[in-house]
């Protein structure tokens, strides 16, 4: 995330005895961010990259160990960057799954519930409908508008330059969330039952605009990230709620 005009930036600062105790950063960049003889009891690090980069503590990069962690919690998440499509498939069921037993053991009156700023069980669905049809129909079958109304955008969308006027304002029935969400997940099953080598490898565009040039299997390992990532969440704030 790089500084621009309109927010703040504290770049190469150094901070000496100042306390952050109870602090909250969200959407900052922290990156290559030194801290020496600090006190972090209690502190709590969420990063959706982590995983394509380092992070020292004490001197040793704990990435490998969160993620073989995080694979060690989430029987299956570790098929996420399968590279066949036999694979593919497997991790697509594999997430499936995982999935399927959260939101059928959620009691109804935590679906719209939510801890702090984060999303709800209700919203995430919502946001997973958007991830799909980014990367699904918009991603691998370009489709020139691929978003369900009922899609829940992420934080900065309209200042990306991004149309939110296709999306509901009002808010749906978790049945028609699930419904829609079904929808979805059934064209992920049905593409990946069709899908060969040779179309796995043809190249597309980030359907956000963006210059990475993924291939349609990148796609595919997208739609994985973005189903683990927001099934961590969700199963975190829950337990919290719970």
């Amino acid at each position: 995330m790089s500084s621009s005009p309109d927010v703040p930036s504290f770049e190469h600062a150094t901070f000496v005895r100042t306390s952050f105790a109870g602090a909250t950063l969200r959407f900052c960049d922290v990156s290559d961010v030194t801290m020496r003889s600090v006190d972090v009891g209690g502190l709590d690090i969420d990063s959706h990259d982590l995983a394509f980069g380092r992070l020292l503590v004490n001197g040793v990069d704990v990435v490998p160990l969160v993620e073989a962690e995080l694979d060690r919690r989430f029987p299956g998440r570790a098929m996420r960057n399968a590279q066949t499509a036999e694979g593919l498939r497997e991790a697509w069921v594999a997430v499936q799954d995982a999935w399927q037993t959260t939101v059928s053991t959620t009691p109804t009156i935590l679906v719209d519930a939510h801890v702090d700023d984060e999303w709800s069980l209700a919203q995430t669905l919502r946001h997973l409908v958007l991830a799909t049809d980014a990367w699904l129909r918009g991603g691998i079958l370009r489709l020139p508008q691929p978003f369900h109304e009922i899609g829940q955008i992420f934080t900065g969308a309209a200042e990306m330059g991004f149309d939110t006027s296709i999306f509901r304002t009002d808010t749906p029935s978790f049945d028609e969330i699930l419904a829609v969400r079904a929808e979805r997940q059934q064209m992920v099953t049905e593409f990946l039952d069709a899908a060969t080598p040779e179309l796995l490898a043809e190249d597309r565009r980030d359907p956000w605009g963006g210059s990475w040039t993924p291939t349609v299997g990148d796609c595919l390992r997208v739609i994985l990230e973005e189903e683990w990532a927001h099934l961590r969440y969700v199963r975190r704030d829950l337990a919290l709620l719970q």
